[in-house]
């Protein structure tokens, strides 16, 4: 089975790297993916499968093989960033502001190749596979949430995802059991203080240097209020205050972000954050508002679903491929999924000559990941039948 199927890969390379370039020069921002929608609701069409839309722009294609077994899910997201694609490249991004620059438009055609191959097996296995594509996975609070309210788990046992991985080499995997993506929060802080000439700065209350305080007295929490063998992240992405060099505005906005692997670490920096905050605002005579949203929460694998992964990667890839990693500090609305059934999420590699990473303007993946990536799905969702 696994000879043919490499064959069968083998053909469909071409293809892969054709509805990933056609995807990518198409990109749409969370919950406008209309025109990604639709193509690749076309693919499912012409391989003969069901498919219902879901959560806005979302879809749910169903597979079914012979009568009985199991059902398992393979999830795509389908969103693009909202930045502006820098390069020379000839499948640039067409839609101005958009851009995949996180490798979705590689996730779509692994997805599509893995539903092909599987659609000419139907009468080779037992079992249902339901096809997910998700949109807004990179805008809280995700799309993964609306797509279970709708109806996407019904009847599934099992669920996986793949991430094409820029710092993994190309064609290999990384994996880990339990906790492996972080807890992903918001927070915005605005610091009021009382505004005036920046001459005479005694009759001011300057929420500039209260705002500085804040930001430098918050990197205590992690480095004396979290256990350091706890991973957790604080960082702020935006300052925001005053008009001109010579007014003390009346309030500054802070804007951040907080990851953990652990629930009870979150809890803390929730409220360790808020103590700090509002003591160092005090002392400088300011208040602040301070608004903290949870965001995805922690991505956490079973450990039987990622035994399985591991076992099919070793035969597929080769062992010297699978490679240890350590878990990161990334959020990823997957998690939603693992909440309500077991699974695994997974990166894989294709990151062979690339310059830049994820999320920046110019980021690019090694296309020859597609087809092996294609292989592990395909022979991950077979064994999980078995």
């Amino acid at each position: 089975m696994w000879d043919d199927l490499r064959k069968d890969i083998g053909n469909l390379s071409g293809r892969l790297i054709a509805w990933r370039r056609e995807m990518h020069r198409h990109p749409e921002v969370a919950l406008e993916e209309k025109w990604t929608s639709a193509y690749l609701g076309e693919h499912f069409k012409k391989l003969g499968l069901p498919v219902k839309k879901m959560a806005g722009t979302g879809l749910r294609a169903v597979l079914k093989g012979r009568p009985g077994g199991k059902t398992v899910a393979l999830r795509t997201d389908i969103d693009a960033l909202p930045l502006q694609e820098e390069g020379d490249k000839a499948y640039l991004s067409r839609n101005p502001g958009a851009a995949h620059a996180c490798a979705h438009d590689g996730h779509m055609a692994v997805l599509m190749g893995v539903a092909e191959l599987l659609a000419r097996r139907k009468g080779a296995f037992k079992g249902t596979v339901v096809f997910l594509c998700q949109p807004a996975e990179e805008h809280p609070p995700g799309g993964a949430k609306a797509m279970i309210e709708a109806g996407a788990l019904e009847g599934v046992e099992a669920i996986f995802g793949l991430h094409l991985w820029q710092p993994l080499p190309t064609g290999t995997l990384g994996i880990v059991k339990g906790p492996m993506m972080a807890q992903s929060d918001n927070i915005w802080i605005t610091v009021k203080g009382r505004g005036g000439h920046g001459a005479i700065p005694q009759a001011t209350v300057d929420p500039v240097l209260a705002a500085a305080q804040v930001v430098v007295n918050l990197q205590s929490v992690v480095s004396r209020n979290v256990d350091p063998l706890k991973p957790a992240v604080l960082s702020f992405g935006a300052v925001h205050g005053g008009t001109a060099n010579n007014i003390i505005p009346g309030e500054v906005k802070l804007t951040g972000t907080v990851r953990t692997l652990d629930p009870k670490v979150q809890a803390l920096m929730k409220k360790r954050i808020r103590e700090v905050v509002e003591g160092t605002c005090a002392a400088f005579g300011a208040s602040a508002e301070i608004v903290y949203e949870d965001g995805y929460p922690p991505l956490v694998n079973d450990f039987a679903s990622v035994d399985l992964v591991l076992d099919v990667a070793k035969r597929a890839l080769g062992e010297e491929n699978i490679l240890a990693i350590d878990p990161v500090m990334g959020g990823e609305d997957f998690a939603r999924y693992l909440q309500e059934v077991p699974g695994a999420f997974l990166f894989f590699g294709a990151g062979d000559g690339t310059k830049y990473p994820h999320h920046h303007p110019a980021f690019d993946f090694d296309e020859k990941a597609l087809p092996p990536a294609v292989f592990l799905m395909t022979a991950l969702v077979l064994e999980f039948l078995k």
